[in-house]
């Protein structure tokens, strides 16, 4: 499948860090204890191979609640590509849900700056997480959302919380709607 929609756009996918690349640890700031959730890496290979331009958006409120700082997400974010390879980029919103923020998702203001930096549609963009505000966040920027099972995916889905594209049970389930939907 060729990524590119039309002349010179490639199509990016945005994945959700915690329970969707990696086992979610509510506050992780230790780089040490990441692991990542089974086929992450074949996942996020296939996608590189098939000419997929990829970049992570992460809540990450603990900075926002004074649990670490920016340097222990830096530091988490450089251990997650030691294991995944390189990512386009990494957007990171470090406010409290209290903070009313504009970068939060599910509004769309980092996938849309990825959009802007890195020169893709966001209509043409799918995004990967575990929660509901991941699938909105797909969605809000004109793009789609899946949904995977991992992390709090199962029990989003059960309590009716989002309405995803595509629901994934792994992720490579996920690449392969990615890959297949044409």
């Amino acid at each position: 499948m060729n990524p590119a929609s039309k002349a010179g756009t490639r199509r990016f996918v945005a994945f959700d860090r915690d329970g969707t690349l990696i086992v979610e640890k509510n506050y992780l700031a230790d780089p040490e204890q990441i692991e990542l959730l089974p086929g992450a890496r074949e996942a996020v290979d296939r996608l590189r191979a098939a000419g997929y331009g990829l970049v992570v958006v992460t809540n990450q409120s603990g900075v926002g609640r004074g649990y670490f700082g920016m340097d222990a997400v830096q530091a988490m974010n450089h251990r997650l590509e030691e294991l995944l390879g390189s990512f386009d980029g990494i957007y990171v919103c470090p406010h409290a849900p209290a903070e009313q923020c504009d970068c939060r998702k599910p509004k769309p203001t980092l996938l849309l700056r990825a959009a802007a930096e890195l020169g893709f549609d966001p209509a043409e963009s799918v995004v990967v997480g575990d929660k509901d505000v991941d699938v909105s966040l797909g969605q809000n920027a004109g793009g789609r959302g899946i949904l995977v099972t991992t992390g709090y995916g199962a029990r989003h889905l059960a309590e009716g919380r989002t309405q995803p594209d595509f629901v994934a049970e792994t992720l490579e389930q996920a690449v392969d709607w990615i890959l297949n939907r044409g």
